[in-house]
């Protein structure tokens, strides 16, 4: 159980750090250079990746929760940050190389139907606990 909750904490811990250095990049460094919508664009993403930031801090100190549980929202939050948020950065900041994003469109949606199943897993672990 112990270790299971060392790399929720550590996955946590990270994803805030690089929210917050994105976020802070986006406000001082990507202002001049994205347009409006794009910026917005990127600030969702970092939004979405503190929020599951601080979700995964919850799950990692949550005693109702096998090391089962834990493993599997750990691996559809994480999923879905990767699939969700990244795929918004690179996309909103797509302007500013030669590699065209936008084939990224459709995993955008994947990644937050992820985010959505992290969330649906804890409230069916938490109807299905009768005690």
């Amino acid at each position: 159980m112990i270790e299971i909750q060392r790399k929720i904490f550590i996955t946590a811990t990270l994803l805030g750090l690089v929210g917050v250095v994105l976020g802070a990049f986006a406000a001082h460094g990507l202002r001049s250079v994205l347009t409006d919508s794009a910026l917005e664009s990127f600030q969702i993403g970092v939004r979405y990746q503190m929020y599951h930031a601080f979700f995964l801090f919850v799950i990692g100190l949550n005693s109702h929760l096998s090391s089962v549980q834990k493993k599997y929202i750990l691996g559809l939050t994480l999923a879905g940050i990767i699939l969700f948020s990244v795929s918004i950065y690179l996309f909103a900041t797509n302007t500013m190389t030669s590699i065209d994003f936008s084939f990224l469109g459709p995993i955008t949606p994947f990644g937050g139907l992820l985010l959505i199943s992290a969330w649906g897993f804890l409230l069916y672990v938490y109807i299905k606990h009768k005690n």
